[in-house]
């Protein structure tokens, strides 16, 4: 792995690694013979992709300004993702670290389920053959929905990409991208073989690092809320957090979090905690994503600005309120770099020279919440039509995140319905819905649909997922300067844009994969 020197200050970096030093295990060797549960075991940590997408896909997403007259970008890496660019460096972050690392995940999970048959009692590890199963279908859904298009109509000929169902052992092994369809077919066999076979039991270290149940159940929820079958979001999502009102007990307790300190790492080490009740997985992570999103003026050209937050985020009206008077966690904000947000990665460094001051950075991705599940099942009542079960669960939600009290669903769809909708230079958090299956302009659902991405677009702000729901929902999305209270937009990504799908690595492109068209 590439080494980088340490430009942070030591007040930046002080208590970090002892915060963490319990994730950064040394993978085990995938060279040894692995001929015992044991090994599988141990094996399977290499099955869970050590690479953050939240970098790119924040970039990308309409979560980030160009902030005018202060900063400077990080790297070339995000100026070329916030462009929508086809992206050069390698290193970390990248579209071909992501790929490595995530092929690197499939190819680990393949390992285990080769080892496992030829145990002499391959039931005897039916709970690693499933976290194989898992962390194999989870690596091939982050990739298909970074590097082809969104699961929709047309997934019976959009490529997809390569799905290795055993080890490779032969050299220059030749792949191809099948499709879309193919891709999720394999990924819901994947998940539906391994479910009955979770066991908790199975993590005596670090279980909220592995594919437990109540992990499990929740990537099937939100990968079939992606793949369009609604009623097994709700079944999967109700095995979690328990039907109607029981999910209030599972969710994150917000008004303890605002009671830490935003300095240092206090609310990033509280966030994704292994004892706190809303953390599902936790994934260590490779990544500068950190530094960029956090309190440091690094990387501060392309931003979550305050002009963003208060018309769309977190500091936004909604029918519960202003944001800027109820929420409960609270931002960080610094007028000097014109960013704002909420305390969730912490920045992590291994060195490798303490001497030399060089090392590796780290972090820890809460890659499933009970407070992201919550709005996948609520989503999925309103695409059900189910409304007011949805507005029972945005309701529920929040209660905890803000100190804000009920709203009825009359209110909720009027307040949406009133709204106008986002222009580049008047903007507002309703913005056109263009998916590809229909939704009455002007509806009740179209509505509450509205307020569901508005609330979810807030729970999951700094974690990548807001550009998955630009693209399943055929949202158009502006790159604007913003500044002195001005917005001049620089581009659109139309719904039908091609850049919209990450092109694919070079080498993988060198290797004989047809590139994503341009």
């Amino acid at each position: 792995m590439k080494k980088i020197h340490i430009i942070f200050s030591a007040l930046l970096l002080a208590g970090c690694f002892s915060s963490c030093n319990d994730f950064l295990d040394e993978a085990p060797d995938n060279r040894t013979t692995i001929d015992s549960k044991e090994k599988v075991r141990q094996l399977l940590t290499s099955a869970y992709p050590q690479a953050c997408y939240a970098y790119l896909t924040e970039m990308m997403s309409d979560n980030t300004d160009e902030s005018t007259g202060v900063g400077w970008e990080y790297e070339v890496l995000q100026k070329q993702a916030y462009e929508w660019g086809d992206i050069t460096p390698i290193d970390y972050d990248s579209p071909q670290w992501v790929w490595e690392l995530f092929y690197n995940g499939t190819a680990a999970a393949n390992a285990a389920l080769e080892a496992i048959e030829e145990l002499d009692d391959p039931a005897s590890a039916n709970a690693q053959k499933a976290e194989a199963l898992l962390c194999r279908a989870y690596a091939e859904f982050i990739l298909v929905n970074l590097f082809s298009k969104p699961y929709g109509a047309s997934s019976e000929s959009d490529p997809g990409v390569p799905y290795p169902l055993e080890p490779q052992t032969e050299v220059a092994k030749q792949y191809d991208r099948s499709t879309v369809a193919k891709v999720y077919e394999q990924i819901e066999k994947d998940i539906e073989e391994a479910l009955p076979f979770v066991d908790d039991n199975a993590y005596p270290y670090a279980p909220k690092y592995h594919f437990t149940h109540d992990a499990a159940y929740a990537f099937a929820a939100r990968f079939y809320l992606y793949y369009r079958k609604y009623d097994k979001v709700i079944e999967y999502a109700n095995e979690v957090l328990g039907e109607g009102s029981a999910a209030a007990s599972r969710l994150r307790n917000w008004a303890e979090g605002a009671t830490l300190s935003q300095n240092g790492m206090i609310r990033p080490d509280w966030f994704c905690a292994a004892d706190n009740n809303a953390t599902l997985l936790n994934v260590m992570a490779n990544s500068l994503w950190p530094v960029l999103h956090s309190i440091f003026i690094y990387g501060t050209k392309y931003v979550h600005s305050q002009q963003l937050a208060s018309t769309e985020t977190m500091r936004s009206s909604t029918p519960w309120g202003s944001m800027l008077s109820i929420l409960r966690y609270g931002v960080w904000w610094n007028s000097s770099v014109n960013k704002i947000i909420i305390r969730k990665y912490g920045y992590y460094f291994e060195y490798s020279d303490p001497v030399a001051g060089i090392g590796e950075p780290w972090t820890v991705q809460p890659v499933f919440t009970t407070d992201e599940l919550l709005m996948c099942r609520a989503e999925a009542y309103i695409l059900t039509n189910e409304f007011d079960k949805a507005v029972d669960d945005m309701n529920m939600f929040m209660k905890g995140f803000t100190t804000a009290g009920s709203v009825t669903k009359a209110a909720i769809i009027q307040y949406y319905n009133d709204l106008d909708y986002y222009t580049s230079v008047k903007p507002t958090p309703k913005k056109a819905l263009n998916p590809d299956f229909s939704i009455a302009a002007g509806s009740d659902q179209e509505n509450l649909l509205h307020a569901l991405l508005h609330l979810r677009r807030m729970v999951t702000i700094h974690d990548g997922l807001r550009w998955f729901d630009v693209r399943r929902y055929g949202i158009e999305i502006s790159r604007r300067q913003v500044g002195n209270n001005q917005y001049v937009e620089t581009d659109v990504l139309k719904k039908d844009d091609p850049r919209r799908t990450l092109q694919l690595p070079n080498a993988a492109i060198a290797a004989g994969l047809p590139a994503n068209p341009r």
